[in-house]
């Protein structure tokens, strides 16, 4: 699949889920360009970086105003932040912190290239939400809260775009096999992890990045508003 002509917009796109969805997407022959939280990140190789901090609200500014500027025709929301804590206990501005970065951002990212991808008739939008945007569990309030809200906002987007061309998805990973879910599951907690999950096995990062750029090629004519789960068959048990 070639779109060398498209530009791809993946934020959060230094390690992980998001480095593996912009480091498929450079291979797909799309221009890619990452944002990150430090001054110099690494980021796969045939990106551009852009450093953008989602926390601040000059830094976001500054980002939208350069979309804007741009002709973007693809692009990824992948950044999020998470901090789990008792309901009753949650502080409200970490609560508020959570939001804005995994729902708000994108909100925000989303509003900034759709005009030009409705003049140019075409555009893909993927959102990555969560498991915990399709089921919830314990000391995930907080989390879920931004999760559910980007699937209902994905939804209502659909809704509004998809005649002019532009198809906006939502894809959940569940348990992904990554360094930062190994730091905190530790090996037993990963072990009783696949216990759950009827393919007994975490999920991988190549995985996500797959999906993820066929939702966003030329061959997906069809599928739009949907949040599409990633996990094993997890969330279905």
């Amino acid at each position: 699949m070639s779109q060398n002509k498209y530009r791809a917009v993946v934020t959060g796109g230094t390690r992980g889920i998001g480095f593996a969805i912009a480091e498929r997407l450079v291979k797909d022959g799309l221009e890619v360009i990452t944002t990150g939280t430090k001054k110099d990140a690494s980021h796969p190789d045939g990106t551009s970086y852009y450093h953008v901090d989602f926390l601040n609200n000059d830094s976001v500014v500054d980002f939208v105003e350069f979309l804007k500027k741009q002709q973007v025709d693809v692009l990824v929301n992948n950044a999020g932040i998470n901090k789990i804590g008792e309901f009753a206990s949650i502080d409200i501005e970490d609560f508020d912190q959570i939001l804005r970065v995994n729902l708000r951002t994108p909100f925000q990212l989303c509003q900034a290239v759709i005009p030009n991808m409705k003049e140019n008739n075409w555009g893909r939008i993927v959102n990555l939400t969560s498991i915990f945007g399709n089921i919830s569990k314990e000391y995930r309030a907080s989390y879920s809260s931004s999760k559910f809200g980007l699937d209902g906002m994905t939804a209502a987007l659909s809704a509004e775009v998809s005649e002019f061309g532009i198809l906006a998805n939502s894809v959940g990973p569940g348990f992904i096999d990554t360094d930062l879910t190994r730091s905190v599951l530790g090996d037993r907690g990963i072990a009783e992890i696949k216990k759950g999950i009827p393919m007994k096995r975490l999920g991988r990062i190549d995985e996500i990045a797959s999906l993820v750029s066929w939702l966003v090629s030329k061959e997906n004519t069809y599928i739009s508003g949907q949040n599409i789960m990633i996990d094993g068959g997890f969330s279905r048990v």
